[in-house]
């Protein structure tokens, strides 16, 4: 790690150069972490442009407030909970604006567990059909996305980030124990989602 050439800047040394205004610096982070905010962003929200926008103000809410940056937990974990909180802001304005919205009576209506509620056919289509326009992964992410936000949170960073438990306990602010019961709850509802929305195909 002493060698000049084409060694790669740690988060703490191009964090150092932002704070002088090194923009470039900035932008190197940026790449560096993009990918798992996106991740994490996706993964809370269930919407890629959705995603994508969160990721954007979290990285200008970071570059506006690294001045602010105290370094007493590393880079990334900083990041991850901006990261996290414009997405927890990012979905209280979309469930404002959806609780506003007047639904046509033409349009079809959502259940509690996400699912269009059919009309009353005898026309239904096979389990074969079904799991021909339905991916798993999108069953999956249903079931996430129907957690509460703090069993969701834990359940994406542990379970599908990768995140160690203490980690997330400093992301979150909360304690390990508390990461460790809310995911234990998080796997126990998604596996009894799964095994619902699976039973009726």
């Amino acid at each position: 790690m002493t060698q000049s050439g084409n060694r790669q800047e740690s988060d703490e040394e191009l964090v150092a150069q932002t704070k002088k205004g090194g923009l470039t610096a900035f932008e190197n982070l940026v790449g560096r972490h993009q990918k798992k905010m996106l991740n994490i962003a996706f993964r809370m929200c269930g919407n890629y442009e959705d995603a994508c926008e969160i990721v954007q103000d979290a990285f200008l809410a970071a570059y506006k407030g690294i001045g602010r940056f105290e370094e007493r937990s590393g880079f990334s974990t900083w990041l991850y909970t901006i990261t996290l909180n414009q997405t927890r802001n990012h979905m209280k304005k979309a469930s404002t604006l959806s609780a506003r919205r007047e639904h046509s009576l033409n349009e079809p209506l959502l259940s509690e567990d996400g699912f269009i509620q059919a009309d009353m056919v005898s026309n239904k289509p096979s389990a074969l059909e079904v799991l021909e326009k339905r991916d798993l992964r999108e069953i999956i992410q249903q079931c996430v996305s129907g957690l509460d936000d703090e069993f969701r949170e834990v359940l994406v960073l542990r379970d599908i980030q990768g995140f160690a438990y203490a980690e997330i306990a400093a992301m979150l602010r909360i304690a390990e124990g508390t990461v460790k019961s809310r995911l234990f709850r998080a796997r126990d509802s998604v596996k009894n989602c799964l095994k619902k929305l699976l039973d009726r195909i």
